[in-house]
């Protein structure tokens, strides 16, 4: 038995002489190819993470630089800072409005269904082969409108897109404040309706001087025996086309949303 036993352990012995190496060594490329590939795949899985703005991660990531991300028009895909960004290339115009708003589903339907029949081989109605053209948007129709899930649409935002003569310019009826006033009697009917007041409150003019733009911005507010409403509006006129953002809300939920409607108002711009 001890002369077994002895004959093992010199084996043993004979065996870790022969390989020059010990088990750790032995391992140790294996070691060093599973920690890479480990670090490959974490690698990757945070890129797909990222891209698909997994839990938040993309978005989380540019708050820490929201204007680098803006400047980059990132917050189209990914919400920054909790707002996202409408480009509307059709008509040439951009703004930002609150990530959770989502998008006006009766424009969207319609949208859809002018594709449809632009799409479709079945030839026009009949009034529309008369009048020779197919029905047009009407100009009161807003282009684009966002608000709150399952708001009653007092609380939104939209624009809409009217057309003018080419050289129309908005600073021919004045300034600002006159402009201002003159929406104001506009929207409550210039004393058509007694019951219905306007109220002017701010007024401003927000020039981009590289693109040679100007939009006036207005403050006011509409109230009635039922209902009382603080809205915000941005003006601007550009090549035949008439462009105003509204963004309005109850005058009893203003406390809360006059900081979302400040930011959307001031990035409200013209891209072409």
């Amino acid at each position: 038995m001890t002369q077994s036993s002895g004959d093992r352990k010199e084996s043993l012995q004979e065996v870790t002489t022969r390989a020059g190496r010990s088990p750790a060594e032995e391992f140790g490329p294996l070691a060093s190819i599973f920690r890479r590939r480990f670090l490959v795949g974490v690698g990757s899985a945070s890129l797909v993470a990222v891209g698909a703005n997994f839990a938040g991660i993309t978005s989380f990531l540019l708050g820490f630089s929201p204007e680098t991300g803006r400047n980059l028009k990132l917050d189209v895909l990914y919400p920054i800072g909790g707002y996202s960004r409408c480009i509307e290339t059709n008509e040439g115009f951009e703004f930002i409005y609150p990530a959770s708003w989502v998008g006006d589903q009766t424009l969207l339907y319609r949208a859809v269904g002018k594709a449809e029949s632009e799409r479709s081989l079945d030839p026009p109605p009949l009034n529309d082969a008369k009048s020779g053209s197919r029905r047009g948007r009407n100009i009161n129709e807003p282009v684009v409108a966002f608000g709150p899930p399952g708001s009653s649409g007092e609380l939104n935002v939209s624009v809409i897109v009217a057309p003018v003569p080419t050289d129309f310019s908005i600073e021919a009826f004045g300034g600002p404040k006159e402009v201002g006033e003159a929406v104001v009697r506009t929207v409550t009917g210039s004393g058509r309706r007694p019951d219905v007041k306007g109220t002017l409150i701010k007024s401003t003019l927000r020039e981009d001087s590289l693109r040679n733009f100007k939009y006036y911005e207005l403050e006011f507010r509409v109230e009635s025996p039922s209902f009382q409403r603080h809205n915000i509006a941005v003006c601007c006129a550009r090549r035949g086309r008439l462009f105003t953002l509204n963004a309005q809300a109850p005058e009893s939920a203003w406390p809360e949303v006059k900081s979302d409607f400040y930011k959307i108002a001031d990035s409200f711009a013209l891209t072409s």
